[in-house]
């Protein structure tokens, strides 16, 4: 069995971290579909920004869409990238069909720069879930505290979110509590939990990179794993305990966690460090190409995600004493990761304009 497929039999899903018209056109994300099992895509505003400005095809599209001064720069961004998603939500459709609803969904992001806005978040999400127009799509919005409270409200409409940039247990908590509120005020309304789906985008090699420097050597490299094993254990506990029971009787999913910023930065460590180590039922893994090329051709597919779940508790406690505050960490790479994606984004309006 391919290496990648052979992590599907312990229900995590390998989503692509990358699209562009390329991708699609050239038949190389049917490829990956088919021969790796990839089970969804993701997208953000830096893949676009390299997309759009290095692939011809995208030219003929925006000289045209220049030529209506009408249009605002991100009214053409969009205009160039909705399609996209589209044609990747079609090519997914047969998964999410025979998955029930479980596989086969596109992310989009919405613009970062209404991080802290959540009326503004909320009028972007609907109108690109509207502009989509397909029922495997995933709105992509950061976890602010404006945002924690849009996805609440998204989630309670129906519309389905991936909710990024999370770096720590409590922006973690804080997620997983606006899901189970909006799916409860959805249920309190009469109106059906089932067929809403939310993931929970957990960055991994960020957080090593940034403390790696601050640790003593045994704990170099594990800061990560353990918090995200420490997370697991806590969905667990949410979405398969008393808490969330009537709304799983109702027919709703839980809210997997996402494991993003899964390509090792640092070359001491393996290349599939952040896939091999958490293998887990229920979860996602999403990869960029050198990833999913890395673990194709050495990667080992086992349990991993709920082994040792007391050792990353103890891992969690040593970094905290060797003065690390993790909730401060998190805070950081969150406001780190937001000025990233927003220069990304304000480059792309720049090609657009």
């Amino acid at each position: 069995m391919n290496r990648l497929q052979s992590i599907r039999p312990f229900g995590q899903r390998i989503w692509l971290d990358n699209l562009s018209r390329e991708l699609l056109a050239s038949g190389e994300l049917v490829r990956l579909l088919q021969e790796d099992g990839i089970a969804g895509v993701t997208s953000n505003p830096a893949i676009f920004y390299k997309a759009i400005s290095t692939d011809a095809s995208y030219q003929a599209d925006l000289t045209r869409l220049k030529a209506d001064s009408s249009l605002s720069a991100e009214q053409r961004y969009e205009a160039l990238v909705v399609p996209d998603i589209q044609a990747a939500c079609d090519l997914l459709q047969e998964q999410y069909r025979s998955s029930a609803g479980n596989d086969g969904y596109v992310s989009l992001e919405v613009s970062p720069a209404l991080s802290h806005d959540e009326a503004g978040t909320l009028d972007a999400a609907r109108r690109l879930w509207a502009a989509i127009d397909r029922p495997n799509a995933m709105i992509k919005i950061p976890a602010t505290a404006a945002g924690i409270r849009a996805f609440q409200t998204l989630t309670a409409e129906g519309i389905n979110v991936n909710i990024t940039l999370l770096f720590s247990l409590p922006q973690v908590e804080a997620v997983w509590d606006a899901y189970i509120d909006g799916l409860s005020a959805r249920h309190a309304a009469g109106k059906p939990v089932t067929g809403i789906k939310a993931v929970a985008s957990f960055f991994l090699s960020r957080v090593d990179s940034l403390l790696d420097p601050q640790l003593p050597p045994a704990l170099q490299g594990k800061a990560a794993i353990a918090l995200s094993k420490v997370a697991y254990a806590r969905y667990q506990q949410r979405f398969h305990g008393s808490e969330f029971a009537a709304l799983k009787a109702a027919g709703a999913w839980p809210q997997f966690l996402l494991w993003a910023s899964t390509g090792t930065k640092n070359a001491a460590y393996s290349d599939v460090l952040y896939v091999e180590s958490l293998i887990g039922d229920e979860t996602v893994n999403t990869v960029p190409d050198a990833t999913l090329a890395a673990f194709r051709d050495h990667g080992v597919a086992a349990l991993t995600l709920p082994q040792d779940a007391q050792q990353a508790q103890i891992t969690l406690l040593d970094v905290a004493e060797a003065d690390i505050d993790l909730v401060a960490v998190g805070d950081k790479l969150q406001q780190d990761g937001l000025k990233l994606f927003e220069d990304a984004f304000a480059a792309l309006l720049k090609l657009t304009a």
